[in-house]
């Protein structure tokens, strides 16, 4: 019996490191931060780049991570792989953590996977113009809401590396808790974009449907060189030249006209102005008349006024014209000669290839490279794997916890929020409008409706109305798809550097602004005659 007990713990001891050796195996890379980064992580030395990295804990846990320490800075750093990991073998799986500990209102919390050195770079010149093979992760600053995820990929006719942005992207979460981003690379050419470890995008990497530009190029392009015939009538409507204007046209007529039957009203103060002098107002002791001017009382409204009709001279109202009508212009008749609007002819695409699988890049590296608004933004435990229940068993045991943790934090503060606050239960009403900014149908009016949201967050006394906006767009977008047609989604470009700056620049100027209006209110309230 002894001995039967002992052969099954023998067995499962055997299963278990079996388990671990498989695991190890399929980790290519794994950082967690538990220790300084110095040796490991290089930071950049371009002078662009004077952000300063800390190793420190999350807030509220012993954890540590790295943290983007002061506000608008830019930051790199990287760690460069043992050996470069093939994304063509299999699946891979790129995963990592991010807090948000201050919000973000501006900046970007996404990580680069970059190719080998030979592509053209150096750890300790590592910037923007760095070759990557993927970026991945959250990013938001005006109208962008989004979680990147671009693959930068060889065009084998032109040998053009070009950026392929993920359409339609879920947002980025509005809370300040650790939310760890996944994506997975099948070999079906499928990509998954998880959040939290809940599948938020599916997309096939050879869909023009899911990735912009496609990876695969049209066929045809239109002719550079075609020309539009200088004849080729355009307009489907046309004034009809048959057409005269009426003798009884007055071009000249007024909009409006005096009522001539209005009667000026009984009691209708005639000699009495609109304001007077504030009789209680007195002239402050410090006035100096040579200095100030004359001092005079501000005015009021004249109390005599409120019970009668009206004070001041009397006027006719206005009345709308029954003789106006504008300027004539000749009715409009479809035209004999339209063509239609004009296309150049479509020609073969000389940089047209045909794909069955993208030919990825290798990952030689890990690299940061943000520029931010904010600080305390916190990376941890950013993994590469070539197993998805290896990504898994880390959420699970190194994410989960610290999630739950803080979301049981949070709901203690929402609970205890002051009533002029955003509520708990508005909170979730809240999560529940992001959803509704996810549906895809709504994709084209994403940035809108998070727009909205945001408001509404920051106004609640405008909730109710937010919330007709949104509907009012869902009901036409849902029209739309069943009566008229799916409109074609608006490609939407990747903000600039200088999106950053106007945000910086604008507010600065409302700072100026308040300033010069707490100026003012400060300043004593004088009132001088002009001479």
């Amino acid at each position: 019996m002894m001995g039967r007990s002992a052969l099954l713990l023998f067995l499962a001891f055997a299963s278990f490191q079996i388990l671990c050796f498989a695991a190890d195996d399929d980790t290519v890379f794994y950082e967690s931060f538990d220790e300084p980064f110095d040796g490991r992580w290089i930071v950049s030395v371009k002078d662009d780049y004077n952000g300063v990295w800390k190793h420190s804990k999350s807030e509220g846990h012993d954890d540590y991570g790295l943290l983007v320490s002061e506000k608008a800075r830019k930051y790199a750093i990287v760690n460069e792989l043992d050996k470069p990991v093939s994304l063509k073998d299999g699946s891979t799986v790129l995963q990592f953590e991010t807090r948000l500990q201050n919000g973000l209102e501006c900046g970007g919390a996404y990580l680069k996977y970059l190719r080998p050195q030979e592509a053209g770079w150096k750890p300790k010149e590592f910037d923007n113009e760095s070759p990557y093979s993927i970026m991945f992760g959250p990013d938001k600053c005006g109208g962008t809401n989004k979680v990147h995820f671009i693959l930068k990929h060889k065009n084998p006719k032109s040998g053009e590396y070009v950026e392929h942005h993920l359409k339609y992207p879920p947002s980025v979460p509005s809370d300040k808790l650790t939310h760890v981003y996944t994506a997975i690379l099948k070999p079906d050419n499928e990509v998954k974009i998880l959040i939290d470890g809940e599948e938020k995008k599916k997309a096939n990497f050879l869909s023009s449907d899911d990735f912009e530009p496609p990876l695969i190029p049209a066929k045809t392009i239109p002719d550079p060189d075609d020309k539009k015939p200088e004849d080729w009538d355009e307009r489907a409507k046309i004034p009809d030249p048959s057409a005269v204007k009426p003798d009884d046209w007055d071009e000249d007529a007024p909009m409006e006209i005096e009522d001539e039957d209005a009667e000026k009203p009984e009691g209708w103060l005639d000699d009495e102005p609109e304001e007077v002098d504030d009789p209680e107002a007195t002239k402050p002791e410090d006035w100096d008349d040579e200095e100030d001017g004359e001092w005079e009382a501000p005015k009021i409204d004249n109390p005599k006024c409120e019970a009668a009709p009206g004070c001041g001279e009397w006027k006719r109202p206005m009345k709308a014209n029954p003789a106006y009508k504008g300027k004539w212009s000749a009715p409009l008749i479809d035209n004999p000669n339209y063509k239609g609007i004009w296309k150049p002819q479509e020609i073969p695409n000389p940089d047209y290839f045909e794909l069955d699988k993208p030919d990825f890049e290798p990952i030689a590296a890990v690299g940061i490279e943000i520029w931010t608004m904010q600080d305390g933004i916190l990376f941890d435990n950013i993994l590469i794997a070539k197993n998805e229940k290896v990504a898994e068993s880390y959420r699970e045991t190194a994410w989960k916890p610290k999630y739950e943790v803080e979301k049981e934090k949070q709901k203690a503060e929402e609970e205890t929020a002051d009533s002029d606050g955003v509520s708990g239960y508005q909170k979730k009403f809240f999560d529940v409008l992001y959803k509704v900014a996810d549906i895809p149908f709504l994709s084209e009016y994403k940035l809108q409706i998070l727009d909205l949201i945001e408001k509404a967050e920051k106004q609640p006394n405008i909730t109710i109305g937010v919330i007709v906006s949104i509907a009012v767009i869902s009901l036409t977008v849902l029209f739309k798809l069943i009566f008229g047609g799916k409109k074609q989604p608006r490609v939407e470009k990747e903000p600039e550097v200088a999106e950053t700056s106007s945000t910086q620049s604008t507010s600065g100027e409302k700072a100026e602004e308040e300033e010069e209006k707490e100026e003012a209110a400060a300043a004593p309230r004088r009132r001088r005659r002009d001479t």
